[in-house]
């Protein structure tokens, strides 16, 4: 019998609870596991030496992730015929599903995924599912909150046995609701805000949240359960922000609560002020109505860990920014893509454009490998020169034109005014841009061979806006980028048709 929870500090003398036999070779199942929880949860099980598989709909949303020790299989609790793959052999299931990015009817949504996903794991003989909701005052209305208690509830329906995690708001690097918190603190030196502004909340740091649904599954009083997970503090969300600016080195803003601005209401200009996905940013301020209050006696005595204040969580969310590994491609809020700015949006804006071409792969990486200095942009380029000549007068680098070989290319080098973050030939170029702007952005070239031996080229620009001004920096140009990235992949592809016989040069490989 292995008790991982020797090496935790408890916070008290009471005995820790009985574990369930665990070997070696039972397959824990991160269900979700491109969402924000699941691509945490995933290393920190691996670190804890448990055999890992991870389910997503899509495997290229975690490509860039490089799980070596991790088995990646795609399943959709929507497409019932995917789930037997994904949960054979399975010991414990992590179920991190939901569905608030799809708008409307996320709720229909959730339910129609847990019934699904119950029946399979019973098929499969899962013997434990961990589900993580949410904390859900007993009068609720907000259909974020109660889509997550009725998930729980069908998940319970089945035969096998759940064990629901309650949490509030989770203390972590791209968690939505810190997040939102971290833009409003960060841009807006005055809030006229709602009442919800004073409405408490206990909020939990990610590493004791993972910590908690890590250990968990092997404890036998936990089996069938419905249990709280909190911090050691309840604060306001005016509280919370002030600590994170606190934090940041910022004064805090200015908070005016007003009576006649309801959550409803504030949720509309979020888009304007925040860019956490507007739908997932709604959902989460109409569930704000209320105090949310946990009692997590039961799971701190079981489980029993030191649990960091909300200043502490929020100080390790900085730090753990700041000492980021370096990645060679864009990735959600990696530090590096933000300019290694703290106030810069983790989440980021994108418009995108894509052709496909009989030319192979080769034929296409050549044309996209020579972008920038003599050759220029390929489409429109009076527009890419217009933007340049306004860079260079406010002082920026926008006419710094060149390139040191004209068609090799290597990561770290420069291009104009880019930086190639990663080159990998006959797959993708990613150049982080260099102009001066409000927030740091990323154009990202990917080329996809098609089953009859051609390429889909895709153009995409990420853009992590520095707050009010760099959404409206963004929204501005966002058209313009649709139309350049749709006629820049179209030319790109039809110069390789046309250059197609040309031989690849034998060194083009990154460094």
């Amino acid at each position: 019998m292995v008790n991982k929870l020797a090496s935790i500090t408890a916070e008290s003398d009471t005995p820790v609870a009985s574990i369930a036999r665990k070997d070696r070779d039972d397959i824990c199942l991160v269900f979700g596991a491109s969402g924000y929880i699941g691509r945490h949860l995933v290393p920190y099980l691996t670190g804890e030496g448990h055999r890992v598989r991870a389910a997503v709909r899509n495997r290229t949303s975690i490509a860039a992730l490089h799980w070596p020790d991790v088995e990646i299989v795609e399943a959709d609790a929507l497409a019932p015929a995917t789930l037997s793959n994904a949960l054979q052999d399975v010991t414990v299931a992590f179920y991190l599903v939901h569905s608030m990015a799809a708008g409307r009817n996320f709720a229909r949504i959730d339910q129609e995924a847990a019934g699904n996903f119950a029946d399979a794991a019973a098929r499969a003989g899962v013997r434990r599912i961990i589900y993580l909701g949410g904390l859900a005052p007993d009068d609720a209305e907000s259909e974020h909150i109660v889509s997550r208690r009725e998930t729980g509830e069908i998940l319970r329906r089945g035969q096998v046995p759940v064990t629901e995690i309650r949490a509030g708001i989770i203390v972590g690097p791209g968690s939505a609701a810190f997040e939102v918190m971290r833009d409003l603190v960060y841009h807006l030196p005055v809030m006229v805000t709602p009442r919800w502004v004073r409405a408490k909340s206990p909020p939990i740091a990610l590493e004791n949240l993972l910590a908690y649904l890590e250990r968990s599954p092997w404890i036998d009083e936990l089996a069938s359960l419905s249990v709280d997970a909190a911090g050691p503090e309840t604060l306001t969300y005016t509280e919370m922000m002030r600590v994170i600016a606190s934090a940041a080195g910022k004064r805090p803003p200015l908070v005016i609560p007003v009576p006649v601005l309801t959550p409803r209401l504030s949720a509309y200009w979020l888009r304007f002020v925040t860019s956490v996905p507007t739908n997932v940013a709604r959902a989460l301020i109409e569930g704000l109505r209320h105090d949310f209050v946990a009692d997590d006696t039961l799971l701190r005595r079981l489980v029993p860990q030191r649990l960091l204040s909300f200043q502490e969580s929020v100080l390790s969310v900085l730090d753990s920014e700041r000492h980021s590994t370096p990645v060679t491609r864009w990735i959600e809020g990696a530090f590096i893509v933000r300019n290694e700015r703290i106030d810069y949006a983790y989440y980021a804006k994108r418009a995108s454009g894509s052709c496909d071409t009989s030319a192979t792969p080769a034929a296409v990486w050549r044309v996209v490998a020579a972008i920038g200095g003599d050759n220029r942009y390929y489409y429109l380029n009076s527009l890419w020169s217009i933007r340049e000549w306004l860079d260079w007068a406010v002082g920026g680098p926008g006419l710094k034109r060149g390139r040191r070989d004209p068609q090799h290319i290597q990561t770290g080098e420069r291009i104009d005014h880019w930086r190639v973050l990663g080159a990998e030939p006959e797959r993708r170029l990613s150049l982080a841009f260099g102009m001066r702007a409000p927030g740091a952005g990323v154009l990202e070239f990917e080329l996809e061979p098609t089953p009859r031996g051609g390429t889909r080229l895709t153009a995409t620009a990420f853009w992590h806006p520095a707050g009010i001004w760099g959404l409206l920096y963004w929204y501005s140009l966002e058209p313009m980028h649709r139309i350049v990235f749709k006629g820049l992949t179209r030319e790109i592809c039809r110069r390789a048709e046309r250059d197609r016989e040309i031989k690849a040069p034998t060194d083009s490989t990154p460094s």
